[in-house]
């Protein structure tokens, strides 16, 4: 339970930090302050749903795309998202591209090393809860 507590977390937080990017990026990614909170709980959802759908069909239907599964599963959660939310909006094919690009490779990024900080953090609060415990002895 607490990991699957944590992947969560981190999934979010990888996603808002995609979606983030993205909004200091581009002109026409606007995320609005007041909805960005539910923006990211929408599109981390779709893309936690969406990816492996698109993977399942992928596989059997075109297994040569296989490697774009996450691009394509990206680009589909950043629509539905745009759809779903008056606070979200993208405008022009190359923003959608540009878009799409950048909130996969930033929230992959930050999915690979967020957890490795957090990790990190951890051990050196424990070292110093140690060391200080071995002092007062």
């Amino acid at each position: 339970m607490l990991r699957f507590l944590i992947r969560t977390v981190v999934f979010l937080a990888s996603s808002a930090v995609g979606l983030l990017v993205a909004d200091l990026v581009l002109a026409d990614f606007t995320i609005d302050a007041r909805s960005f909170v539910l923006d990211v709980v929408v599109f981390a959802v779709l893309q936690s749903v969406l990816s492996p759908f698109i993977f399942k069909v992928a596989a059997s239907s075109a297994p040569a795309i296989l490697g774009g599964v996450g691009l394509v599963s990206t680009f589909v959660a950043l629509l539905i998202t745009e759809l779903v939310s008056s606070g979200f909006t993208i405008t022009g094919a190359q923003t959608w591209l540009f878009a799409t690009l950048i909130v996969w490779i930033v929230t992959m990024l930050a999915t690979l090393l967020l957890p490795l900080l957090l990790v990190k953090r951890a051990v050196t609060d424990a070292d110093g809860r140690s060391s200080s415990n071995r002092q007062r002895f």
